[in-house]
């Protein structure tokens, strides 16, 4: 699980001095943790219950009061949806590694960042889900053995929500009040607008565009929705997404209008950010459009929502309608373009530690 950079053997014991019949001592270590949503363990029923139970029970994702959203969760959510979750993430579970593509390409992030680090010897790197396992607290456990004085928690969302950026800090956070000897702690900000993650992204288009047999009339940026409440009580990721977007219709250098914004996977009965993105694709099909193509800028790494969702529902949805011609654009994952902007964001936010 833990990826340790290379270490120096003379460094592998305390800085300086002990007195005598000290026990060893690691050296002082920076540990870096990235950390993304999360995911079960299985396809089956009781591993999909326990990780939606924890997922939806979490007061920044759902914000009902208790008292009328749990009846809710425990009555029905947690009754009906962990089979029908349970087959969705079916069609894109990795069976080689009996796991979900999200572990898998968060694994594969945090051993290409560690071999990226390899020239700083005190950076330990790891990676954490903020539901399911391997827990945020036990990865800051393997972090503090190493030696880590000091750790980075890297929440891998570009555009900041309190649904997803805020609740990766609070669970890092709430760790840290649990010990008696805390770490120094930094965390990584939204990076929504920074030039390397809408650079990565428009070489991850333009490389995917050239490698199709047509040419999409439209392509749409497809960004996770959050209830219209959670933006009118001022949270910024609608402004967010739309920034990124601009900046990147900017970068591509298009016709106007043919990069589009959505929002998808929405859930329950409130209204949420629009455009929807099934919404949008059905009536662009049924407007004569035959060729689209969607990405996704607000997830790092593919998942069921980019590939069950994207690729497989909105993808039948446009064909069932008229479409002819649809392709998912893959997340950056832990491609050349993703990892830099991965390592950009670390060694931009680990200054003063590692200078």
């Amino acid at each position: 699980m833990l990826t340790k950079t290379p270490l120096d053997p003379a460094a592998s014991t305390a800085v300086g001095p002990l007195p005598a019949g000290h026990p060893p001592v690691k050296a002082k270590k920076i540990g870096v943790l990235l950390v993304n949503l999360g995911t079960p363990d299985g396809t089956d029923y009781w591993p999909m219950r326990r990780y939606l139970r924890e997922f939806l029970s979490d007061r920044r994702v759902i914000e009902w009061p208790r008292i009328a959203w749990y009846p809710i969760l425990y009555g029905i959510v947690l009754n009906t949806r962990p089979k029908k979750s349970g087959h969705a993430y079916e069609q894109i579970w990795n069976k080689e590694r009996n796991e979900s593509p999200l572990r898998t390409f968060t694994r594969a992030q945090g051993k290409k960042l560690a071999e990226r680090m390899a020239g700083d010897a005190a950076v330990v790197v790891d990676w954490a889900m903020r539901y399911g396992k391997p827990s945020i607290a036990e990865r800051m456990e393997a972090l503090r053995a190493e030696g880590c004085e000091r750790i980075l928690c890297f929440p891998l969302y570009p555009q900041y929500s309190a649904s997803t950026t805020a609740t990766v800090n609070d669970k890092f956070f709430e760790h840290l009040q649990s010990l008696r000897w805390m770490p120094a702690a930094r965390t990584v900000p939204a990076y929504h607008d920074e030039p390397v993650y809408i650079e990565a992204l428009a070489r991850s288009i333009e490389t995917h565009l050239a490698s199709l047999d047509f040419e999409p009339e439209h392509v749409i940026a497809s960004y996770h929705g959050i209830p219209q409440s959670y933006f009118r009580n001022g949270d910024p990721y609608h402004c967010h997404c739309q920034k990124t977007s601009r900046l990147l219709d900017e970068r591509l250098g298009w016709p106007k209008g043919r990069l589009m914004t959505t929002f998808q996977s929405r859930f329950g009965p409130e209204e949420w950010l629009q455009p929807y993105t099934d919404k949008t694709v059905e009536a662009l099909a049924k407007k004569g459009v035959k060729r689209i193509a969607v990405l996704n800028p607000g997830f790092v790494s593919d998942c069921l929502e980019t590939l069950e969702e994207i690729a497989g529902e909105v993808g039948e949805i446009f064909h069932e309608h008229g479409g002819e011609k649809f392709a998912h654009i893959p997340c950056l994952n832990d491609s050349d373009n993703g990892m830099d902007v991965i390592e950009h964001m670390v060694r931009r936010e680990l200054r003063g530690w590692l200078d």
